[in-house]
């Protein structure tokens, strides 16, 4: 596997600042890829994990809220930020009577950690309690009440927060990606013993060269189309790399992860636990056309009973990210209503 390729299977794609820059400093202004909600507050907030992180994120309340509110935690996809998909699906939920927080995980976005641009499917879970930790302890919250909302590349972590993490009362992950299958197995499980050792090998040696350099290798930038891609390589550039939904903080939207980043992800599965998050709930939301539906169907027959898997008819992957037409929240309201009663 050469290295564009094992680019493409992290998610295809060190932000500008440079790879042992300190974390962005926090945006003020309004800068998502989606308008403001007149009918929501919205606040800035950050927190630490347990590792000492901080993770930065951005806090949504209805407007309209009385009582001990259910919250949700968001995050995802994999090399997106607060401002894009993740904060959109927590915005929205707010709306409908959630007190929400979507976050940027450890060593991206305006979160902390250096090098910048890694993942870590350990540090990436722990993150999505870090923020059951933030949410559950605000002031207008029921802490027995949380959920958690995984997209993409963060539907896998979502999951597997949901297995080890008992506080977490329901789980959602929309177009689910297993990120440690398919760096370690490729799409559609089809890499080889041989090129797995292959790339193996790349990649044990990139230590070397990272270590003699003293900071982490990054590239190709992410996204920049040569013609000839996978049509679900268009998709995502036609989410990422347009108006639609570019963030310049985001890996995806031309930027890159450390080419090091495959190796956690290589041989620690994030699913082999998906039966112990019952009896707790889960809903996985997956596009009928994506080329990512698998991961969901697995997953799916992989869980334990109460489970959902709902299949949006005509839908791709990147769909779910951002289409008002594709994204089932009127579903994802009844579910965290009758769940998080």
């Amino acid at each position: 596997m050469d290295r564009r390729s094992m680019m493409q299977l992290t998610g295809l794609g060190i932000a500008a600042l440079g790879a042992t820059g300190p974390a962005f400093a926090q945006a003020q202004d309004w800068d998502k890829t989606f308008p403001k909600s007149d009918a929501v507050d919205h606040e800035k907030v950050s927190f630490t994990n347990r590792y000492g992180i901080t993770l930065v994120g951005d806090l949504y309340l209805p407007k309209d809220r009385t009582g001990a509110l259910p919250a949700l935690a968001v995050s995802g996809p994999f090399g997106a930020v607060k401002e894009q998909s993740s904060g959109l699906y927590a915005q929205t939920m707010a709306e409908r009577g959630f007190a929400t927080l979507a976050f940027d995980p450890s060593y991206t976005g305006e979160s902390g950690g250096a090098p910048r641009n890694i993942a870590s499917p350990d540090m990436n879970t722990e993150d999505f309690s870090a923020a059951v930790d933030f949410i559950g302890l605000h002031p207008s919250v029921d802490r027995e009440r949380i959920g958690i909302i995984g997209i993409c590349g963060f539907g896998g972590m979502a999951l597997n927060a949901a297995a080890v993490d008992k506080r977490i009362k329901a789980t959602v992950a929309s177009t689910m990606y297993d990120m440690t299958r398919v760096m370690s197995k490729g799409y559609d499980d089809s890499t080889t013993p041989e090129q797995r050792a292959a790339t193996l090998e790349q990649l044990s040696n990139q230590r070397w060269a990272d270590a003699e350099a003293g900071t982490p290798a990054y590239g190709p930038d992410s996204l920049k189309l040569a013609g000839g891609e996978p049509q679900f390589v268009v998709e995502y550039a036609d989410y990422y790399m347009t108006p639609r939904g570019y963030h310049p903080r985001a890996v995806n939207s031309g930027n890159a992860w450390s080419l090091t980043t495959p190796l956690s992800f290589m041989n620690m599965p994030i699913l082999n636990y998906m039966a112990e998050i019952a009896p707790r709930p889960v809903l996985l939301v997956h596009g009928e056309t994506a080329h990512s539906r698998y991961f969901s169907e697995t997953a799916y027959a992989a869980a334990a009973e109460p489970k959902e898997l709902l299949i949006v008819p005509g839908a791709n992957h990147t769909d779910l990210y951002d289409s008002a037409d594709a994204i089932p929240f009127d579903r994802l309201q009844a579910f965290f209503e009758q769940h998080l009663a």
